[in-house]
């Protein structure tokens, strides 16, 4: 077996109530007791990246073990406000400098088809989770003005990425934002995090799936054969494979300059009439530090969020969240016109990043049949997606051809 450290980090995952959690259909039932027996591949972790890679696993006929500490859909897929986006925390100007056009181009483009690919999944599967396509907003701030967002979109379109240029005149006549410039481009999409995560679940189950929680692993061990992981409570799971889907409680060995914990603010307002036609149907972000981002509901609520701060535990204070809402409250005013009083639910929570706005989705260094699905950036389910594809297609023996921009670093 690996020594302690292979254990995963333990954070308090949010505070205060995330509106999902006050929604139907986002619980799964789980088995408390380890089943006997081998299985093709344990998944720890019954978040969103966890239960999408379950997805993908049982479409392929494996046998699919999902283990997690707290109930599933418990952690931190109900923090998220789920816009899904095809764009990425780092520009695609600013990408290709830093990591090459190669891989930044595959990056972004892969994120635009992992949109498209997760509302197939959705309507194939009839999940019942609020999925709208949605195009996106993004709305020149004090990190891009107008010369680098039209910079942006030309960059955009080169790769074949539709983008369209918005200028201030424009911008105020189709949105009503006092802004210099913004980009409009379609596939991204919104939907109920929880509620798309326990269909998923729902879905690999009746393939066969199991899920037990109440279950810590503390050890791991490769074979030639396999893998082997230890409980806290003594016990050993045997499998071909495993995955850890364990978002910002990865393991110790993940741990790299590449990314950091910080601190995210979220809010929902109550369902509110007369909203801009605009807003019910684009998702909206600045391309500020710190930014707000935006949505609506189909049933009239704003959900949004920001003002991040650098810190990994400055979201645990209730005295911070109330000032937090109030602001993001403030801005969205200040922004779009629309006044949401006060905030039905608000919630913080810890958030990864990475330098270069990429999730990391590789083997864990030193094993070769253990890895690793860290969906961190802004657009964590949308990594997700490309986690699940990528590790599906590593256990089967195949390369996947976009693997290679999102490799640990």
């Amino acid at each position: 077996m690996a020594d302690l450290d292979a254990r995963t980090r333990k954070d308090d995952l949010r505070i205060g109530t995330p509106f999902w959690l006050k929604t139907p259909h986002i619980t799964v039932n789980a088995d408390t007791q380890l089943p006997g027996g081998h299985v093709d591949v344990v998944v720890v972790g019954a978040g969103i990246s966890g239960a999408l890679t379950a997805e993908a696993l049982t479409r392929a006929r494996k046998s699919v073990l999902i283990l997690d500490r707290r109930p599933p859909v418990r952690g931190s897929t109900p923090a998220s406000t789920a816009m899904i986006q095809h764009e990425i925390d780092v520009p695609l100007t600013k990408l290709q400098r830093q990591i090459g056009p190669k891989a930044a181009n595959a990056a972004w483009r892969r994120s635009v088809r992992a949109v498209n690919d997760l509302i197939g999944l959705v309507a194939e599967l009839g999940i019942d989770c609020d999925m709208q396509p949605k195009p996106a907003l993004y709305i020149a701030g004090n990190t891009m003005g107008s010369r680098a967002l039209k910079a942006e979109a030309e960059a955009r379109n080169r790769i074949g990425i539709g983008a369209e240029y918005i200028a201030a005149a424009d911008l105020r006549a189709r949105f009503g934002i006092d802004r210099t410039a913004a980009i409009l481009s379609a596939a991204s999409a919104s939907a109920n995090p929880a509620q798309l995560t326990a269909g998923l679940l729902a879905a690999s189950i009746a393939r066969g799936a199991r899920i037990v929680t109440g279950v810590e692993i503390t050890d791991m061990a490769e074979m030639s054969c396999g893998v082997a992981l230890a409980t806290r409570k003594g016990e050993v799971v045997t499998a071909d494979h495993a995955v850890f889907c364990t978002g910002y409680e990865y393991l110790p060995q993940m741990k790299t300059r590449a990314h950091h914990v910080t601190s995210t603010w979220a809010l929902a307002s109550r369902p509110l009439t007369g909203l801009p036609e605009w807003m019910l149907g684009t998702i909206g972000w600045e391309a500020a530090d710190p930014y707000l981002y935006f949505r609506a509901t189909p049933t009239g609520r704003i959900i949004a969020g920001g003002e991040d701060e650098d810190a990994a535990t400055t979201n645990s204070d209730p005295a911070k969240l109330a000032r937090k809402a109030k602001i993001i409250a403030e801005k969205l005013k200040t922004l779009t016109g629309v006044d949401i009083g006060k905030p039905a639910y608000s919630w913080a929570a810890p958030f990864s990043v990475t330098t270069d706005g990429l999730p990391i989705i590789d083997n864990v260094p030193g094993f070769q049949r253990i890895q690793a699905v860290m969906g961190f950036g802004g657009n964590g389910i949308t990594f997700s997606i490309i986690g699940a594809q990528i590790v599906a297609a590593r256990i089967a023996g195949k390369t996947d051809p976009d693997a290679f921009a999102f490799r640990f670093r």
